[in-house]
Parts: C-alpha cells; sequence; structure tokens
C-alpha cells in the first residue's frame, strides 16, 4: 500500500492543531518545505520526514502506520467558530474547515445600526434563519419585514435581500445557506 505522504502530513498536522508555519518553525525549516511537501511537489528524504515528525512528535513508525481515516468533527466550540464578518456584523461560521460542506450554518452577530449595504445581496442558493436575539429589518426583493426573538425566514437567495438592524440593541440569528457560499 502506497502512502500519500503529503496528504498524511496534512492530516497529522491539522490532527495536532498546527499551522504549516508553527509546524515549520518547531522542526526547524522553512514554510514553504511544508507546503511543498503537503503539496507532494518534493518527495522529502527519510532523514528530511523524520525531522519534519520531531516538530509535532511523531514518529517515522507512527506516521505510516496511523489510521488516520478522517473522523469529521461533530462538535465545535464557540472559540473555533471564526469571525468572517466586519466591523458591524459578525459571521461566526460552523465548521469552516470542513471541505465538504453542503451548507453553512453562521452565528450572526448584528450590531446597531448595522447594514448589509444598500446594493442588495444575491447568490445561488436558498438561506434561511432564526432571530434567537432583537431584531432585524429583513429586505427580499419587494417585502420587508421587522422579523424579531424567535421569528425566522427561508428565501431562494437570487433574489435581492438585505438585512439592517435599525434598534440600539444587538440582534443575532442563527442562519444556514446552501450552496455554502
Amino acid at each position: 500500500m502506497s502512502v500519500d505522504i503529503g496528504a498524511q502530513l496534512k492530516r497529522v498536522r491539522e490532527m495536532n492543531k498546527l499551522s504549516q508555519r508553527e509546524l515549520a518553525k518547531r522542526a526547524g525549516v522553512t514554510n514553504s518545505t511544508i507546503s511543498l511537501i503537503e503539496q507532494n511537489r518534493v518527495s522529502p528524504s527519510v532523514s528530511s520526514l523524520k525531522k519534519v515528525l520531531e516538530g509535532i512528535p511523531i514518529s517515522l513508525a507512527d506516521f505510516f502506520t496511523m489510521d488516520l481515516t478522517e473522523k469529521k468533527q461533530v462538535f465545535f466550540e464557540s472559540k473555533e467558530l471564526p469571525d468572517l464578518g466586519t466591523k458591524d456584523i459578525a459571521y461566526y461560521l460552523l465548521a469552516f474547515n470542513r471541505p465538504d460542506r453542503a451548507m453553512s450554518v453562521i452565528h450572526e452577530v448584528h450590531q446597531p445600526g448595522s447594514d448589509t449595504g444598500v446594493e442588495m445581496l444575491k447568490h445561488s442558493g436558498e438561506e434561511g434563519g432564526v432571530v434567537i436575539k432583537g431584531e432585524i429589518e429583513l429586505t427580499v426583493d419587494e417585502d420587508v419585514k421587522i422579523l424579531k426573538q424567535g421569528d425566522g425566514y427561508y428565501f431562494d437567495s437570487l433574489l435581492p435581500h438585505r438585512f439592517r438592524n435599525l434598534t440600539e440593541e444587538v440582534c443575532e440569528l442563527i442562519t444556514a445557506n446552501t450552496p455554502p457560499v
């Protein structure tokens, strides 16, 4: 059985929650060395690979024999949700590192006065959500509605839409869209 060294190194590195930069620093090699190995653009010698693996740390034997069939993460702590938002709107994306996501689930936090913009949003797919705190004005095509705690929405994302927090209170939503955009 042949081992894809690049893919194996990336999985082991990610399992240990190390960036390429951190692993390179620990192993005493350049960032580009780690990147090239993971892309299978260079084939490291046994001694070079051993040096890289010492930065994890993992032995050569364990590296080649460990079963790394990827068990997908199921639970996520709030600190693991990156904020992909702006100054006024936080978008905490669930499972951002899952390459095969079929949807995006987001915890949105809209500050008072926040607005997704005068230019209406439009993209492929569908989206829906529930207000969990505060209230938000949602415009979908020609329809405008103030949604309050417990209210929800679901629409075709090709329809022009806009979110605005017209209140002095923070508004929080849990939203989902598919495909993930």
